[in-house]
């Protein structure tokens, strides 16, 4: 049985590979999505990661679908108790910003959605740098203190606005941050590595990056020269016509031989290695696409291998 890890300094434990939500009602329709859930849960997997904006860029969605699709997933398993849901706020059409009304107003909208009464883990999805970090902790502490959102934290932040938010929940004595959901992978490091990594190691939070397979590229689908037929194909061709690309694509598959893995699950294993990163997240938009994901969890490499990935990835 995979050991869960410890989120951050909240009371939540979670499985080392976070389950994407993006693609559940956008390429993968319910029943799939459904049938998606079911294998992750019963592979020993518990956290499930959303927003309230997916997937509202889709022709004749509004947003809230996904956590739609995983509202009626929890309540026909009854499993509530079981699974950490985590969902974001600031992107959805109708709920847009982080003024403290919008926060409020699109919980209570997730919170429907979701069929719950409490959200595990509540992000701030895009920053907005021109609302002040007080009205928004101010706004996340009263869902804290309502009983709405159990652990607040946040996607796309800086570290600058990291630090003025830690900074003021310490002050205040309010709701504090726990995580971040920073875009980070081997193929893309300049966001996170750096200040805002020290800041989330030095403050003990935890790191759980989005884009962990950029766009798919680092499952080795994407080939130089290769069309392949998929919805990320555009987004993916700039790591398949880059030299970086092409040199981590070539470690990936040495590491990948060596262990008899899939080079998913080696480039997830990448980043578990990262310090700070407590469990990547990436979706699949089929049951098929899902044991190369789930094997980040018994995938450990060496620390020469991990060496010779960030060497490759430089």
């Amino acid at each position: 049985m995979t050991s869960l890890r410890k989120l951050g300094a909240s009371d939540l434990e979670v499985f080392p590979l976070s389950l994407g939500g993006n693609v559940f009602g956008w390429t993968a329709d319910e029943q799939t999505s459904f049938a998606v859930l079911d294998a992750y849960t019963a592979a020993g997997g518990n956290f499930v990661d959303t927003a309230d904006a997916y997937s509202a860029w889709v022709e004749g969605n509004k947003g809230g679908e996904s956590e739609t699709i995983i509202g009626k997933w929890v309540k026909a398993r009854g499993n509530r108790s079981d699974v950490v849901i985590a969902t974001k706020v600031s992107q959805h059409p109708e709920y847009q910003g982080l003024s403290a009304a919008n926060i409020k107003a699109a919980a209570d909208a997730s919170l429907r959605r979701l069929g719950t009464d409490c959200i595990d883990l509540y992000y701030t999805h895009f920053d907005q740098p021109e609302v002040p970090v007080e009205e928004i902790i101010g706004a996340l502490d009263e869902l804290v203190r309502a009983g709405k959102v159990r652990h607040i934290a946040a996607s796309n932040i800086s570290a600058e606005r990291l630090r003025e938010s830690l900074d003021f929940s310490a002050r205040e004595g309010l709701a504090r941050y726990v995580a971040v959901q920073p875009h980070y992978n081997l193929v893309s490091r300049d966001t996170y590595e750096g200040p805002l990594q020290d800041l989330v190691a030095s403050e003990g939070l935890s790191a759980v990056p989005y884009f962990a397979l950029a766009s798919g590229f680092l499952t080795g689908k994407y080939r130089p020269g290769e069309a392949v037929d998929s919805a990320r194909a555009g987004r993916v061709a700039q790591y398949t016509d880059s030299e970086r690309g092409r040199k981590v694509l070539t470690a990936l598959d040495e590491v990948a031989a060596a262990h008899g893995a899939p080079v998913a699950t080696v480039a997830l294993a990448w980043l578990a290695a990262q310090p700070t990163v407590t469990a990547p997240i990436a979706s699949a938009r089929t049951v098929e696409q899902l044991p190369a994901l789930l094997g980040v969890a018994e995938l450990k490499l060496t620390e020469d291998e991990v060496a010779k990935l960030t060497a490759a990835s430089a």
